[in-house]
């Protein structure tokens, strides 16, 4: 019999977990190589001239006045447009009027779920850790429906985001889990962004064309 008194320390794979996923770092590094190429091909691809931003955000708007009907006490999770992101705070500023609450992400440190705070016209805003203006002084709230942005989206509705992971280390753990709707340029659809364990598909997609994938 083995003599447990003298067996060696169990290896460690912590080197090997990613937010507490198992993950191969060979295709760990293959993946992340391959976004962040497709990441620079499609930030580029949103230089859109003045005239075709118009008509792509209304467009999208639109499409979101189609299917989200806010309602009083209904918690609408959005954000603030980085990087030529769809700007969506004209659909911020009607949702708040029809009653339902409007919140923004808020990043309480690197590295941890984000948090979703209330947003009302004209509240104070301050500069999160990326830089990124956030409400200063509203509560945090669990979204009914959260609208993601995406710099690109593959074919099983999986998010290409800017790379720092925060929305699926948030939506993974949101209790109850909220509706999540990712929106976009057209032309960010992607065969496939070669999803990883932790990554989190998005519900709904909405892209500027009037395009709606949906699982």
């Amino acid at each position: 019999m083995e003599d447990e008194s003298v067996r060696g320390t169990a290896p460690c794979f912590a080197h090997l977990l990613v937010d507490g996923h198992l993950v191969d770092p060979a295709t760990a590094q293959d993946v992340a190589r391959f976004r962040r190429a497709e990441r620079s091909r499609l930030i580029a691809a949103r230089s859109l001239s003045s005239e075709a931003r118009l008509q792509a955000m209304a467009t999208l708007i639109a499409e979101l006045d189609d299917f989200i009907a806010p309602q009083a006490n209904m918690c609408i999770a959005v954000y603030w447009p980085i990087r030529g992101e769809p700007d969506l705070r004209p659909w911020m500023h009607k949702v708040q009027a029809a009653g339902a609450q409007v919140l923004l992400p808020v990043m309480v440190a690197e590295q941890t779920p984000l948090e979703f705070h209330t947003w009302w016209p004209d509240c104070r805003m301050k500069r999160g850790l990326w830089n990124i203006l956030e409400p200063a002084e509203g509560e945090a709230r669990v979204p009914d429906v959260v609208i993601a942005p995406l710099v690109g989206v593959d074919e099983a509705l999986y998010r290409l985001g800017n790379g720092g992971g925060y929305y699926d280390r948030t939506l993974v753990r949101l209790n109850p889990r909220p509706r999540v709707v990712g929106v976009g340029f057209a032309g960010c659809l992607v065969p496939t962004i070669y999803p990883m364990p932790w990554d989190v598909p998005m519900d709904v997609v909405v892209l500027s064309d009037g395009s709606r994938l949906q699982r």
